[in-house]
C-alpha cells in the first residue's frame, strides 16, 4: 500500500512540473500561428495595394467573395474566408486605415487561455507586443 502511494506521488509531482510547460508550449504555439496570420494580412495589402491602387479598409476586402459574386476591390480573394472574418486561432483580428496606410492588431479572445500578448503591426512591417490584456499599439514594444 505504501509503495503506491509513493508512486501517486511521484506521478503527481511529475505531473505538477509537465503542466505549466505544457501550457507554456501551448501559448507559445498559438502565438507563432497568430505571428503568421498577421504576416499573411501584410502580404495581402502588398498585393492588394498593387492591384486596386490603395490598402484595403477592412479584412472582408481582402478576403474571398461571398454570395456568389465575382472578385474585386470589395473581395480581392487573397486572405482565407476564416481569417477575413476577423476571428481565427483564438484571438481578434482588426484591420484599420491610417494616413500612411494601415494598420492590424490581434487580441486574445481570452486573456491568458487563448492568449498572453496582442499584437500591432502596420504597413512598415514592425510588428509590436504588449503582454497584457490591452491591445498593442504604434506605441508599443517592438518583437525581435
Amino acid at each position: 500500500m505504501i509503495e503506491m502511494l509513493i508512486v501517486i506521488a511521484i506521478i503527481l509531482v511529475l505531473l505538477g512540473v509537465a503542466i505549466p510547460n505544457f501550457l507554456t508550449v501551448r501559448h507559445i504555439s498559438a502565438e507563432t500561428v497568430v505571428l503568421r496570420e498577421l504576416h499573411t494580412i501584410y502580404e495581402a495589402q502588398a498585393q492588394y495595394v498593387s492591384q486596386f491602387g490603395h490598402y484595403a479598409a477592412t479584412l472582408a476586402e481582402l478576403g474571398p467573395a461571398t454570395g456568389g459574386a465575382g472578385g474585386g476591390p470589395w473581395a480581392g480573394n487573397l486572405i482565407p474566408a476564416r481569417l477575413a472574418s476577423g476571428e481565427k486561432d483564438g484571438y481578434a483580428f482588426e484591420l484599420m486605415t491610417t494616413p500612411g496606410g494601415f494598420a492590424v492588431t490581434a487580441t486574445p479572445k481570452v486573456y491568458g487561455s487563448t492568449g498572453r500578448r496582442s499584437f500591432y503591426v502596420e504597413h512598415s512591417g514592425v510588428v509590436r507586443q504588449n503582454w497584457g490584456p490591452e491591445p498593442a499599439t504604434a506605441a508599443s514594444e517592438e518583437l525581435r
